[in-house]
């Protein structure tokens, strides 16, 4: 891949013109993602560098665990992860919260209900609910301090999409995570949210960062089409590979990103699938499976992953795996359920611990929970082609 030094950093510019909250000689940032992806190279370097910020190394065993004692140490200004890192934040905050009882779990409960809508009204420009001032100052500050996050002003998630769940759990506890959309052909960033009205909508990729450009291919009647990009941030192509390169760079320089969306009456842009991961059935209905896989995590809080199967096939289907505990070391899953999944299910009627033990004894419990929760995720499909048989 072809990417040149005034590239990567005219997009740093553009970062920071765009995140406005960014101030020089202020800012601090924490460097845990590998320096090799251009994630970790365009936000350690480049944006740091644009803005005076100061990087803290984290150590390198920080996504096995100590990522939150470096950001108590440094309290970054900005933060930037994947949304695995997110999702390790929210596991462990929620099994905080699942051993509170009494009075601080009724006010824990509370300062979360008025956070999420407190955030969500924010979104919409309105004004916040009452309360919220002293959730915030009885609960939620003490979560963001808890973190490390008492100094942050930026929460940024990208390189893959992030579930609705997570999202939703970090807005009740007022952090608000803001997407960010791009590829590495794109120096990184393109499209993002910010805190600012009109900039900011959870559900969607944002909008065109300073400078830079986008357009719906071939829009179908819903307005959904390929995603395409435009602006000094595009690469010049892939190393010994005009083939390639030609492919996805137009001869009007447009960078086809080979992700399906559309831009909303706002001027958001919502990313529904990928070229590649259609499903056609043998009906011959094109599916796009990102939706219908994100509607089913979020009915049925216990898994951790779904893939939707149906190419070329009769009907929708889909493979699931249960959340479990992880090897520190290989990052290998385990037999063991995580604390959340254990408590999730216990409420079921069940006394599994373990996956093979729900597997083995097909488990009524267990097994009714997902049929139900498939039902529920069935209800927001658009189509009966879209809907996975239960």
């Amino acid at each position: 891949m072809c990417m040149c030094t005034l590239q990567l950093t005219w997009t740093a510019k553009s970062l920071v013109s765009t995140y406005n909250e960014l101030v020089f000689g202020t800012d601090r940032f924490v460097s845990y993602l590998p320096l090799s992806h251009i994630a970790g190279q365009l936000a350690d370097i480049y944006l740091a560098i644009s803005v005076g910020a100061t990087c803290v190394f984290a150590d390198p065993d920080a996504l096995k665990g100590s990522l939150v004692v470096t950001l108590k140490e440094a309290q970054p200004t900005l933060f930037f992860g994947v949304p695995r890192v997110y999702e390790k934040m929210m596991d462990k905050m929620q099994e905080v919260g699942a051993s509170l009882t009494g009075m601080k779990r009724k006010l824990s409960v509370w300062a979360k209900k008025k956070g999420l809508q407190g955030n969500q009204n924010i979104q919409k420009n309105q004004s916040v609910p009452w309360g919220w001032s002293a959730a915030n100052m009885l609960v939620l500050k003490r979560v963001r301090e808890a973190l490390g996050f008492q100094q942050c002003k930026v929460f940024a998630v990208g390189a893959a999409p992030i579930k609705m769940e997570t999202m939703e759990y970090f807005l009740s506890v007022n952090i608000p995570i803001m997407n960010v959309y791009g590829m590495s052909e794109s120096s990184g960033p393109h499209t993002l949210c910010r805190m600012s009205p009109n900039r900011w909508n959870s559900a969607s990729a944002g909008k065109d960062m300073d400078g830079v450009r986008s357009k719906i291919l071939d829009p179908d009647a819903d307005g959904e089409g390929e995603i395409c990009f435009y602006g000094r941030h595009v690469f010049m192509g892939y190393l010994n590979n005009e083939e390639k390169t030609m492919e996805s760079i137009d001869d009007e320089g447009w960078l086809h990103s080979g992700d399906i969306g559309r831009i909303d009456e706002n001027g958001f842009l919502h990313i529904t699938g990928r070229i590649k991961e259609i499903i056609i059935t043998s009906g011959g209905e094109n599916i796009p499976p990102v939706l219908l896989e994100s509607n089913i995590l979020r009915e049925i809080p216990f898994l951790s992953n779904v893939m939707v199967v149906g190419d070329k096939r009769k009907y929708l289907t889909c493979l699931m795996t249960l959340k479990c505990e992880m090897d520190q070391t290989t990052g290998e899953p385990q037999d063991t359920l995580s604390p959340l999944a254990k408590t999730a299910i216990e409420q079921l009627g069940s006394r599994c611990t373990t996956v093979s033990e729900i597997i083995d004894s097909k488990d009524c419990a267990v097994f009714s929970a997902i049929s139900e929760g498939l039902e529920r995720a069935n209800k927001c499909a658009i189509s009966n082609a879209q809907k996975v048989v239960v």
